[in-house]
């Protein structure tokens, strides 16, 4: 497969699907008026004349009042001039990138072989979503060599699973394989399901995209592909210029990537070839900007290219019923560039977190407490420093200063005393005289995830007073990161209780090991920030 990149953030992907394209919830379309018509631009007739000249994306498109939906429609007749030509570029570059996931397809593979191509393909297709084909190959390598196949995975703990994925960003994605993994050896004897649809309905964290991409790959099923690569290939193949999480335009996308892969006349056409053919074309030469337009094996038939080719305008359609009424008006841009439209970007919203990165000194004893986020959502399963999340972006110095009484007060054991800082004597104990030194502000970390944007605002906590490292509870309400943010309402109460049963609370760590732990890229700036705090300040480290 090619790279699979939506969102530039490389940090974490908080979402229940596997697919890389699907529709939203938004399922909108935008008729094209009287008034649109006269400003839209053509598109050519579904009749696609052969145009083999050089590499001329930036012509100007012809104009005319309107164009016909049957444009973008995969011509039945074409097919499989296109499917032909296709495969046979395909066959000329498929090992250029030399990935190991993609195999030459063998016809005599047994059901159990075919069942492990499977779940190499799987893994492959999870790492490569949001993340660049280099970055993916020495993870797709390494998590092979730990787990050779589906059992060894199901039989992993989550700990091990985020261990292998540490830096690859979106670590939701790694605790979806695992749980894919244990359904599939619990229901499936050990296999990922042989159809797309029981796959896509059944494993966690599989979409249509990666359930349609697994099954032609690995079993020869004939069922379509749809990433950003096919999503951009496609539309501008079909001059489609709509609103690109509309469901009729994606209707419109899922039916030509079907057509691609219906009907195979041959032997030779194997659907999994001719899916992995469209995504590598998208990837290296219909890419979203300098698209090779002069090697691309398909501009015979791009409706997108054929446009910037003529001069003349295309009779509309004179039949009412047979206008598009789901394209937009094109921009300045009336390249093939101007395909497909762009989508409108959400704002990330922003949110502060109060860090407290607390460490207990005892000479040269330096513990620092880690806590387990929960198993599910953002970031699932990972260590980070106690944290007050969202907290208001006006709360004041003095409002964070206590902060880490709150956090400790939660997180340690009953019987540890944790005194006012001022308190005198100091009284005697192995739990008795733990005190808090110093709060320290260290500065702030800005990390961005697909959806949010977040601002560690992080402060060190020095904790001192006792002999031996200060017990703490076995268990709580973590919610979304900590049980310091009181929670509001029954329904809160009753998950975060839920969750305080399944998951653990924290734990101390040694200095030395602390950058080895399961933390996400956030965490570990967080640490690099308190680490250079330390260094200025002359302490040991």
């Amino acid at each position: 497969m090619g790279k699979r990149k939506f969102s530039s953030p490389e940090q974490s992907l908080d979402t229940d699907s596997g697919s890389d394209f699907s529709a939203s919830d938004d399922q909108f379309e935008v008729p094209c008026s009287s008034k649109t018509r006269r400003k839209s631009t053509s598109r050519p007739s579904k009749k696609r004349t052969r145009h083999d000249g050089a590499n001329d994306v930036s012509g100007a498109l012809p104009i005319y009042s309107s164009h016909a939906k049957s444009i973008h429609v995969m011509d039945a007749a074409d097919v499989s001039s296109i499917r032909t030509a296709l495969v046979q570029w395909y066959e000329t570059v498929h090992l250029l990138r030399q990935m190991p996931w993609r195999k030459q397809h063998n016809p005599t593979l047994d059901h159990e072989q075919r069942a492990q191509r499977a779940y190499e393909v799987w893994i492959s297709e999870i790492m490569l979503q949001q993340t660049q084909v280099a970055t993916v190959i020495p993870y797709y390598n390494r998590w092979l060599e730990r787990f050779p196949t589906i059992r060894d995975l199901a039989g992993a703990s989550i700990d091990e699973v985020n261990s292998l994925w540490k830096g690859l960003g979106y670590y939701s994605r790694a605790s979806r394989l695992l749980a894919g993994a244990k359904k599939a050896v619990e229901d499936y004897g050990g296999r990922l399901p042989d159809n797309a649809k029981d796959m896509q309905a059944n494993i966690p964290g599989i979409g249509r995209y990666s359930a349609g991409a697994i099954c032609s790959i690995a079993y020869g099923e004939n069922v379509p592909v749809l990433d950003g690569n096919v999503n951009r290939l496609l539309s501008r193949f079909l001059a489609l210029h709509a609103p690109p999480k509309a469901k009729k335009t994606l209707d419109i996308l899922w039916n030509a990537a079907s057509a691609m892969v219906q009907d195979l006349s041959s032997s030779s056409e194997y659907p999994g070839d001719i899916n992995q053919a469209l995504i590598e074309l998208g990837s290296t030469v219909c890419k979203v900007r300098d698209p090779t337009c002069a090697s691309c094996p398909l501009r015979t038939w791009c409706a997108a290219y054929t446009a910037t080719q003529i001069n003349n305008p295309t009779t509309p359609p004179t039949d009412i019923e047979d206008l598009c009424n789901i394209c937009e008006p094109l921009t300045d841009d009336t390249s093939v560039t101007a395909y497909p439209m762009k989508a409108n970007k959400k704002k990330a919203r922003e949110e502060l977190d109060i860090v407290n990165v607390v460490e207990w000194r005892s000479g040269s004893d330096r513990q620092f407490m880690l806590v387990r986020r929960p198993e599910g959502g953002l970031l699932a399963g990972l260590d980070e420093f106690p944290t007050s999340p969202n907290v208001p972006a006006s709360m004041s110095r003095a409002r964070q200063l206590k902060i880490p009484q709150e956090i400790l007060a939660d997180f340690l054991h009953r019987d540890v005393q944790l005194l006012d800082a001022a308190q005198k004597p100091i009284p005697k104990g192995p739990n008795l005289g733990l005190r808090i030194a110093k709060v320290q502000p260290a500065g702030d970390v800005v990390h961005v995830f697909s959806h949010i944007k977040k601002t560690y605002r992080v402060q060190w906590v020095l904790l001192e007073g006792t002999s031996d490292v200060p017990e703490l509870a076995s268990a709580g309400a973590l919610g979304d990161s900590s049980n310091t943010a009181k929670t509001k309402g029954k329904a809160k109460s009753r998950k975060a209780d839920k969750i305080s049963n399944v998951m653990p609370c924290s734990t101390w760590v040694p200095l030395d090991e602390v950058a080895t732990k399961n933390m996400g890229t956030g965490s570990m700036k967080v640490w690099n920030l308190c680490r250079t705090l330390w260094e200025a300040e002359n302490y040991s480290t």
